[in-house]
């Protein structure tokens, strides 16, 4: 039983969180009219509980069959710390590609009207980028601080 639930609870979550854009896909294929935002907001909705299913399971004990509660609290925390460094890491480059996605475009045009501006541009080009290494030093430091 614990070997299916290993294999299987994974599976599913998978399968749950790609369900409406298989769906979506298959609408688009068949030439039938799709609603884009209805399969995005239950693709996020359906990630979100899937996320929320596979922290709470640990916590009941469901995959702690035969180990001793020190066991399976050591477990839970190592999970979160893999959350907690997933979360580090992918929020900081969020926000890079938001930093970026603005700072570039205005250092293209600074520099197609004034090209002694190229240095100042790269810099700030540069500073936005500079927030993923921080999310990812801080990702390396709680994975193995």
């Amino acid at each position: 039983m614990e070997i299916v639930m290993l294999i299987a609870l994974p599976l599913v979550a998978v399968g749950l969180i790609l369900l409406p854009l298989m769906i979506n896909l298959k609408r688009t294929k068949d030439n039938k009219p799709t609603n884009r935002k209805r399969a995005v907001i239950t693709n996020i909705a359906s990630f979100i509980g899937v996320m929320a299913l596979m922290t709470i399971m640990p916590m009941t004990g469901a995959f702690a069959a035969g180990e001793t509660a020190a066991v399976a609290a050591d477990g839970f925390t190592e999970g979160m710390k893999y959350l907690a460094a997933a979360l580090s890491t992918g929020m900081a480059t969020i926000g890079t590609g938001i930093a970026v996605g603005s700072a570039a475009p205005a250092a293209i045009g600074a520099v197609s009207e004034n090209d002694k501006a190229f240095t100042k541009a790269l810099i700030f080009v540069a500073l936005g980028e500079g927030v993923a290494i921080y999310g990812l030093l801080i990702s390396i430091l709680i994975l193995f601080g």
